[in-house]
């Protein structure tokens, strides 16, 4: 029998939560009947929802707090006050032990911060980075950073590599995993001083974890050549955005082309069977559930508008990093390769960690730091 997994849900984050959440379980639970959840939020309203749902019940601990984090809260204002937040709550559960991941669908800027101060970095990453996965003809393709870190260094990149492997190999079963570097040309010359920097680094690092393929353009993103994109947050963020509005794009013309003419509506009933698995393919919540990596421990961010089967994906994701040790294989990695030695952003890591201790000086640096965070987060995921 498969161990038991915990996976800790923020009940009332979303726009359609609780709902969602409590459906997903429902639709997850088949597919995963070792995973156990613990559900932060307003007992009443989840024991209503749960009354229709009796199965999800039984593999289900209610935490309440009458508390939530909203959409429009900047980072440092959940910070100071969600301390009691069904979010909040999620993630400590996850930095206690009592859970191996956190999932959900709330104010992404709030769950970076707090995922930063509960769950603190991984000794040798500088920076959490966003991932997610992205349709490509040989499956699917992780790309990171997607938005968290708008500007960049080789330390950073280098960093986004190792961690991107680390969860290709995880979520998609990848092994070795196949990383690219994002520029504008495959060859060795192009491309800005960070990103050549990361590249020299990338090819001179002796046996490591996954297989540098070197530069990659932006058409090889969903061409499957690599199985994980690397690049930096603005980038990563316009090229997510970029792709999704070809799909929407895509979409609007291929259903105004077959309601043209009624020769073009018969064509539609004879290409439908082909239409529904392109559909599918494409379907975004297929793809949902960005996780922010760096942190130590697992954490997930769905998409905030997502349905049942979007949040459901997310817990997924969640469960699957667990069941390979995600976390435990990356610091495994990076102490094998003295990441935290490399890297030249490290060398202040240390005090870092002590002002952490503070627990108040803490709180008050990462406030700053996350008052004005990239706007790509609040779509992140």
């Amino acid at each position: 029998m498969s161990e038991t997994i915990v996976i800790a849900l923020d009940a009332m984050g979303g726009d359609n939560a609780p709902d969602i959440v409590i459906k997903g379980i429902d639709i997850v639970r088949i597919r995963f009947p070792q995973v156990r959840f613990l559900l932060f939020g307003d007992e009443v309203r989840l024991e209503k929802l749960l009354k229709d749902y009796p199965a999800v019940r039984n593999v289900c601990e209610l935490r309440h707090t009458d508390e939530a984090v909203k959409s429009e809260d900047k980072p440092s204002q959940a910070l100071r006050k969600g301390r009691k937040s069904s979010m909040r709550l999620a993630i400590d559960a996850v930095r206690n032990g009592e859970a191996k991941g956190v999932v959900s669908a709330g104010n992404t800027g709030a769950l970076m911060a707090m995922g930063k101060i509960s769950l603190r970095m991984l000794a040798g990453i500088d920076r959490p980075a966003i991932a997610s996965v992205l349709p490509s003809p040989k499956g699917e393709t992780v790309m990171l950073d997607l938005g968290a870190n708008v500007d960049c260094d080789a330390d950073n990149l280098v960093q986004f590599a190792f961690m991107g492997a680390d969860f290709a190999r995880a979520v998609l079963g990848r092994v070795p995993p196949r990383v690219g570097l994002l520029n504008v040309g495959s060859e060795e010359l192009k491309g800005n001083d960070t990103v050549k920097e990361a590249g020299d680094r990338l090819k001179s690092i002796e046996n490591p974890p996954f297989e540098y393929y070197g530069f990659v353009e932006g058409d090889d993103i969903t061409r499957g050549i690599v199985d994980v994109v690397v690049t930096d947050g603005f980038t990563g963020n316009v090229a997510l955005k970029t792709a999704e509005g070809v799909v929407a794009l895509f979409t609007d013309f291929l259903r105004v082309g077959f309601q043209s003419t009624w020769l073009s509506k018969i064509g539609y009933l004879l290409a439908r069977g082909g239409l529904n698995v392109l559909k599918e393919r494409l379907d975004p919540r297929v793809y949902n559930g960005g996780v922010f990596l760096g942190l130590n421990g697992i954490c997930v961010k769905s998409h905030g508008g997502a349905d049942e089967m979007g949040f459901a994906n997310a817990i997924g994701v969640a469960v699957e990093m667990a069941s390979d040790d995600m976390i435990g294989k990356m610091i495994k990695h990076f102490e094998t390769f003295d990441m935290a030695e490399k890297m030249s952003n490290n060398a202040g890591a240390e005090s870092e960690n002590k002002n952490e201790n503070t627990g108040t000086e803490a709180s008050v640096t990462a406030e700053k730091t996350l008052e004005k965070p990239p706007s790509s987060l609040e779509d992140a995921g």
